[in-house]
């Protein structure tokens, strides 16, 4: 099986399991527990916080840990937005996401706007991109959060992020990013992105699933969503969820170490890959800001041939992709990133999504477009007959 889908979720590192099975196995103490068993599980713990926040130049009193990005991303949303409330600041009550965000946001933001917050939406352009003038025309006294992507995961486009927090700090305004999909495949320094918080996940570096990360300047004013303890230095309660951030710390220190050696290659790769499917395949649309992504990320849209059919067929003949649409109550819906870029349903729902990783070859991209080549004509062929007998009838 070829897997190319390292958007989705990662293979666990040998190393990162290394790391954690002394935590599975041994030291099985309640971090929070004052005897030896217990400070040898905290210990694990202070570690991992250290090799978190270097991963992204933080310091370690400013990581908070989560059972994922999805908390992370939540746990920003409402807890700056709760404070702000709290904090006598009733004119800002509102919140500024782009429409191309995780769902971890995008669905929070709309539940704070049932609770009587205000949400703006940002527009995005065709590329991907949130044009900064549109957030400085939209951004005002009353916004208490901005919330921009550093990475989208469909598409990979780059966000302008140092620029987005400037504008948003100008009006006295945080700024949150969602930085997922962007650890451990491209540099990420919040000194140099501005930002006032900072969304992580493990499992998008290699690392377990199940845990994740806040990071936010020790400034920023949070209400916590998880109460009932003083653990995470009283923003998250709940025992900490002991082998799985340690496993995220030996992540994060990998990550870090190997970037400037993962990064170029799988480049590389994915613009091979890209040259192949432009080669081997007519009218192939490629989505997203060609200059301003990740560098593992081809979007792809193959017209007149089903997604989820191409993901099948594939699937059969051994390589894992992703579709660019999602299924909603089992009906297929179009790509919320895609249909913000302008993307018409159709294409969209012709999209697949490669996403390579570290151990991605180049026998693995040039075997799946070579299995790609007969499927995409197939199903192209396959979906003229049946608008043929359309227009027939």
């Amino acid at each position: 099986m070829i897997y190319l889908d390292h958007n989705a979720t990662t293979p666990l590192d040998p190393a990162v399991l290394e790391a954690m099975l002394p935590y599975l196995r041994e030291h099985h103490g309640n971090p929070s527990s004052v005897h030896a068993a217990g400070q040898a599980a905290r210990r694990g713990i202070d570690r991992a916080r250290r090799q978190v926040a270097e991963l992204v130049g933080a310091s370690e009193s400013e990581v908070t840990f989560t059972s994922g990005g999805s908390e992370a991303d939540n746990l920003a949303l409402a807890g700056v937005m709760q404070a702000a409330v709290a904090a006598s600041e009733p004119a800002r009550r509102e919140l500024i996401v782009s429409r191309i965000e995780h769902p971890a946001v995008l669905e929070h933001a709309a539940a704070l706007e049932a609770r009587g917050f205000v949400v703006r939406r940002l527009e995005v352009t065709a590329a991907g991109l949130v044009d900064p003038e549109a957030l400085r025309a939209l951004v005002c006294e009353q916004t208490a959060l901005v919330s921009v992507m550093l990475a989208n995961n469909d598409v990979g486009t780059l966000q302008p992020v140092a620029e987005l927090a400037s504008i948003a700090h100008a009006r006295g305004a945080r700024f949150h990013t969602d930085a997922v999909q962007a650890a451990g495949k491209v540099a990420v320094d919040m000194g140099a992105l501005g930002v006032d918080l900072l969304s992580l996940s493990a499992h998008k570096i290699y690392g377990p699933k199940g845990v994740g990360a806040l990071v936010l300047r020790r400034d920023v004013a949070l209400e916590p969503q998880v109460r009932g303890g003083a653990q995470e230095m009283r923003r998250r309660a709940g025992t900490e969820n002991v082998a799985g951030i340690v496993g995220f710390g030996a992540a994060a220190e990998l990550a870090r170490a190997r970037l400037g050696e993962d990064a170029p290659r799988v480049a590389a790769l994915r613009d091979r890959l890209e040259q192949l499917l432009a080669e081997r395949i007519p009218s192939v649309t490629f989505h997203g800001d060609r200059q301003r992504r990740l560098g593992n990320t081809a979007s792809c849209g193959f017209a007149g041939a089903a997604g989820e059919a191409l993901v099948m067929n594939l699937d059969l003949g051994g390589y894992c992709v992703s579709v660019g649409s999602a299924c909603a109550s089992g009906k297929r819906e179009a790509s919320h990133v895609l249909q913000a870029m302008g993307v018409s349903d159709e294409l969209a729902l012709s999209t697949l999504r490669f996403s390579l990783g570290r151990q991605t070859s180049a026998a693995d991209v040039e075997g799946v477009v070579e299995a790609l080549v007969p499927v995409v004509a197939r199903l192209r062929e396959a979906s003229a007959r049946a608008g043929d007998r359309r227009a027939a009838s």
